[in-house]
């Protein structure tokens, strides 16, 4: 089986060295060409104490994708003649000549897309299979059995793909171990309705733009960018815009952290993505957008705002005594404007044990202690003060270090004026 096995897959490895047109692979394919089917070869191996010989055969798929990520798939794999093995090295009846074999297959196909190159298509496969024998032999004509295994396709583009597998299972009234190898060309059907990627006018040889977002594809690789997604970070912005025009980041979608994504500071709002506050008001543009319904243009309707890095105990929400001298601002200006109202928000940082939903509700746990406070000592009504925690869903810089993580960790207060609107 061995010497068999690795003489069909260095074959498969030869072919797929062409490469053929461009492959994108993209989720949309798996939505508009979900059919797709497989021919080729197989061998079947049988275990020693069989009737039989291993031998070759040929097979039929035809699958289904739910997604990028799973398929199922039913086969038929037929074996025309399997050489009967000597009397001599059976301690069962011998046949009298070869036989034939029928197999029936269900399996569900999980992809391993983790790899750069999305032309080669690792997967693992598993389910239920029936072989039906042209003789009666020991271990039944008709043998019901499971089989698992692996196998990797390697794509020309999105329609014709070369594949590999190799599965092993259990079958028969004995629980016999045969094994199948298959090598075969994929179909997959519609998908040549796709419109091609372009190649960027002017290109040298060699520098492909397969996605048409103005960076060719080696350049994508170097930064880290998907050559065949325009917008890897899904922000409203092509990566070559980004990377040229704007100076924002392709990787991270609100490069400056003010809560807005680049597309909307850019197409939208007519921000700056790279500034967390344009019009210098002291808010951030996202804050004024989403929270506060200002202009982000306009630093004069920019609520006053009051950062504080207050540190509560693990798990506690209670205020240190030593914080009150920090409120103390925020209480005072509340007494000059008692028709004032508040908004305190808790955010916090993220580590590699963080869960969303406890940080999520320590967060506003903390931002109400705060809220009561100030209600406390400054007098103002408590209808007038709200409370807010958003977790980790809000840093104002990447949780890399300590000292970021420590600006992350933080309670943002937000006054507006008695009588503003």
């Amino acid at each position: 089986m061995m010497k068999t096995t690795k003489c069909m897959l260095a074959a498969a490895l030869a072919l797929s060295v062409w490469a053929g047109s461009s492959f994108a692979m993209d989720e949309d394919l798996f939505d508009r060409a979900p059919w797709f089917t497989t021919l080729g070869l197989n061998w079947y191996e049988t275990e020693g104490d069989w009737e039989m010989e291993s031998g070759l055969g040929l097979f039929g798929k035809v699958g289904y994708s739910f997604n990028a990520w799973w398929d199922l798939e039913a086969g038929l794999n037929f074996m025309p003649s399997l050489s009967a093995r000597d009397a001599d090295k059976l301690n069962v009846e011998p046949l009298d000549g070869s036989t034939s074999a029928l197999r029936l297959s269900l399996e569900a196909l999980l992809h391993l897309r983790a790899l750069e190159n999305r032309r080669i298509d690792p997967f693992l496969f598993a389910g239920p299979s029936v072989t039906f024998f042209g003789d009666d032999v020991e271990n039944g004509k008709t043998q019901a059995g499971v089989f698992g295994g692996a196998g990797v396709f390697y794509h020309f583009n999105d329609s014709w793909a070369l594949r590999a597998d190799l599965g092993v299972g259990v079958q028969g009234k004995n629980s016999e171990t045969p094994a199948v190898v298959e090598v075969g060309v994929t179909y997959r059907f519609g998908a040549e309705k796709f419109v091609p990627p372009e190649f960027l006018v002017g290109a040298g040889p060699g520098d492909v733009d397969s996605d048409g977002d103005g960076l060719f594809d080696k350049d994508e690789a170097a930064i880290g960018t998907d050559p065949y997604n325009p917008d890897t970070d899904g922000d409203g912005l092509s990566d070559g815009d980004e990377v040229f025009k704007y100076k924002t980041d392709p990787l991270n979608p609100d490069s400056d952290f003010d809560g807005l994504k680049d597309g909307a500071e850019v197409l939208t709002y007519k921000t700056d993505p790279l500034d967390v506050d344009t019009d210098k008001g002291g808010v951030s543009d996202g804050h004024e957008v989403i929270e506060d319904g200002t202009n982000p243009l306009d630093p004069a309707d920019d609520l006053q705002k009051f950062t504080l890095l207050i540190e509560f105990d693990y798990d506690k929400s209670f205020i240190r005594p030593q914080y009150y001298a920090d409120l103390e601002p925020v209480v005072k200006v509340l007494r000059r404007d008692p028709g004032a109202t508040v908004r305190v928000e808790g955010h916090a940082d993220k580590r590699k044990r963080s869960t969303r939903e406890y940080n999520q509700k320590l967060s506003e746990r903390r931002a109400k202690a705060v809220a009561d406070y100030l209600v406390e000592k400054s007098g103002i009504p408590a209808s007038q003060v709200t409370a807010a925690g958003y977790g980790f869903d809000r840093p104002v810089a990447l949780n890399d270090t300590e000292e970021n993580m420590q600006r992350n960790r933080r309670t943002d207060i937000y006054i507006r004026k008695g009588g503003a609107q």
